[in-house]
């Protein structure tokens, strides 16, 4: 399984822990299928913290790196790469 697929399956997870619906597919637009809300934007940005071990600045995204699994993903593997972060599961690293 590659990094992107890694990542998105960890997203799905999280989506389904977190905000109780499961995301149609990573390209699904979360906005548009009413997956999320403004609100829940907040909430996302403060999950992907807790789970993948940064800090995100709201200066330093975009709203559509937020539209679909797949441009999460690609944001999590860019922001993992420039603070550091090891994005493998928490448990994981804990066991590291």
């Amino acid at each position: 399984m590659s990094d992107a697929n890694a990542i998105i399956e960890r997203l799905g997870k999280l989506f389904i822990e977190s905000f109780h619906v499961e995301v149609p597919s990573s390209d699904a637009d979360l906005l548009e299928n009413g997956i999320l809300d403004s609100f829940q934007f907040v909430e996302l940005l403060l999950e992907l913290e807790r789970c993948f071990g940064f800090r995100i600045k709201l200066e330093d995204i975009e709203l559509d790196d937020l539209r679909t699994l797949a441009g999460i993903a690609r944001l999590v593997a860019v922001k993992g790469e420039a603070a550091g972060a090891a994005l493998a599961p928490p448990a994981s690293r804990a066991a590291a």
